[in-house]
This record gives C-alpha cells, sequence and structure tokens, in this order.
C-alpha cells in the first residue's frame, strides 16, 4: 500500500496530458493488488484446513493405536447456534427433563421458555407505553394528534397567508373579471384546474364529488364572474374551501375561464345536471360584502336602464 501511495503521487505530479492514463494504470494495479490478495488470503485458509485435517487425522491414528476411541462432536453451524439461543430452546436430545404431564391422545406439552427476543420486546413496549403516558397525558411535553393537526392547520394557513402577500398585486375581482381566450392563459388555467380542482370535479371536468362543469346548468350562476366569485370565496357548506389564499387573481381568472371554456365538450360518464340553466349575458347578483351591492346591481343592467336610472 505504502508503494501504491508513492507511485499514486508520483503519477500526479506528471503533465495534464497523461493524466487519464496514469489514472487507469493506477486502478488496474490497485485491482491487481487486490485480486492477489484475495487469492492469497484463500489459499492460506485451505492449507490451513488442509493441516488441521492432518493433525486429527494423525490423533485419530494414535488414538486408535491406543485403542481408544474418539468421538466426533456434532458439528453445528453458527446460524443453529444463533438459533438456539436467541429462542432460549432446549436440544431435542435434552428434552425429556421439560415434558409436563399434560396428555391428549399422546400430544405432550413442552415447559418452553418464551424467547429472550419476544420478552425484551414485552418489556421495551412497557417502557414505551409508561413514557408516552408521562409525555404526552401527563406533563403534556408533546402534542396529541388532535393537537397536531391543529397546529399543522395553523402553519398552513399562515403559510397560504404569506404566499398570498408575496404575490403579485392585481386589481382583479367580482366586478371587473374578464373571460380570457388567449390559449397561453387558459393553459395556465388549465393547469391550476388540474393541480386543484380535478380531484372534485374531474380532469374533463364531468363532475365526481362537485358538479359537471360542461352543461349549462350551475348551481352557483354561469358567467364569468359568478364562476370566478364561486373559486375566490367557496361555497363551505358544500366542503368547497376559499381559493383566495392560496390562488392569486390572475390564476382565479385563468381558471375561471378555463371552466366555461369546457362548456359543451360532453366528457364520457358526466356528472347529471345540478342547479339552473344559465344564459349567456345573465349574471347572477353576487353577495359580497367587498362588493358595493348598488354597483353589482347596476352591472347587471343593460346600458339603457343603466341611463334611464341616472
Amino acid at each position: 500500500m505504502m508503494l501504491l501511495l508513492i507511485g499514486q503521487q508520483a503519477w500526479a505530479q506528471e503533465s495534464a496530458s497523461s493524466a487519464g492514463t496514469t489514472s487507469v494504470y493506477f486502478y488496474v494495479v490497485v485491482g491487481f493488488v487486490f485480486v492477489t490478495a484475495l487469492i492469497v488470503l484463500r489459499v492460506a485458509m485451505i492449507i490451513l484446513k488442509l493441516l488441521r485435517f492432518m493433525v486429527k487425522d494423525q490423533a485419530r491414528k494414535q488414538a486408535e493405536a491406543r485403542g481408544e476411541i474418539i468421538e466426533e462432536p456434532v458439528k453445528t453451524n453458527w446460524w443453529s447456534k444463533f438459533l438456539t439461543q436467541a429462542n432460549d430452546a432446549v436440544p431435542v436430545e435434552e428434552e425429556e427433563a421439560i415434558i409436563l404431564d399434560h396428555n391428549y391422545d399422546g400430544i405432550r406439552e413442552l415447559d418452553n421458555h418464551l424467547p429472550p427476543w419476544w420478552k425484551g420486546i414485552f418489556y421495551v413496549s412497557i417502557v414505551f407505553a409508561v413514557v408516552y403516558l408521562a409525555v404526552y397525558h401527563v406533563f403534556g411535553t408533546m402534542p396529541l394528534p388532535s393537537e397536531e393537526y391543529a397546529i399543522e392547520m395553523n402553519e398552513a394557513q399562515e403559510a397560504a397567508l404569506l404566499r398570498q402577500a408575496n404575490m403579485p398585486k392585481s386589481n382583479i375581482d367580482e366586478t371587473n373579471v374578464e373571460l380570457v381566450d388567449d390559449p397561453a392563459l387558459l393553459s395556465k388555467g388549465r393547469q391550476v384546474f388540474i393541480n386543484n380542482c380535478a380531484a372534485c370535479h374531474r380532469e374533463d371536468g364531468g363532475g365526481g364529488i362537485g358538479p359537471n362543469l360542461t352543461d349549462e346548468y350551475w348551481l352557483h350562476g354561469g358567467g364569468i364572474k359568478n364562476v370566478f366569485a364561486t373559486i375566490k370565496h367557496g361555497v363551505p357548506e358544500k366542503g368547497m374551501i376559499s381559493w383566495e389564499p392560496l390562488l392569486s387573481p390572475t390564476q382565479m381568472q385563468n381558471v375561471a375561464s378555463f371552466v366555461i371554456s369546457l362548456a359543451g365538450t360532453n366528457p364520457d360518464n358526466a356528472k347529471d345536471p345540478q342547479g339552473e340553466v344559465y344564459q349567456s349575458g345573465e349574471e347572477v347578483e353576487i353577495i359580497d360584502n367587498a362588493v358595493d351591492s348598488t354597483a353589482v346591481e347596476a352591472d347587471s343592467l343593460s346600458a339603457d336602464d343603466a341611463q334611464a336610472a341616472l
């Protein structure tokens, strides 16, 4: 090994042009030395076995010359010895000492001990139970599963608020949201839909837990404004969360536009219609404390009606 290290240092000082070839030579030499060492070790083991056999054979011959009989010990491998010790098992030839008086149709019972590993696990489980009781229920050092859930939910809410604060500011809301038809924006909306909405509405919008989004029936009003408002505020009583803390206004506009683009696609095995038929151009009044109701009402009027109201 010293020679190899010295050779490696000498090779490392050669020019860069021969560095690759030198490295190959070094690994070849190391491999050759390693293989040679294995061969020498194997040969040494064979020689030792041969010497042991010769010594035992010579001892046997000398005992026979003296009229003695040498009993060969029973050979057991290391695995059998390990299992015997690990299970605290009594050898078969000594089982007479542990046979109980129970007898049923000639079937006898042995008074074997429980395996040490089993008893060790049992004792460890008792210690663990005591520590668990003290840590979680007596001293309250660690939170219970329900408390961990509440902590994680609070952390998730704080992270969502932080993400929302870091999102680019946008003035898009229910009153001025617009239907986009740019393929690039619709593609972004589709990706948001797949990541967040497909679990309830299916990737094709055919409906699952949530309603079918491809027909002309709507539970909370059709049109870009109503769809945007539904996404933004959610429908908590029906299990749909508010996506406002998780999505930017631009993302909600894109996904709302994508949802509307699904109309008429008629996917296979779509869910039955729910809600009322939505006629294009009609907007249901949006109920939002942040929106002036008079503004929404004026927005729902035609241009002539609005002029007459003024």
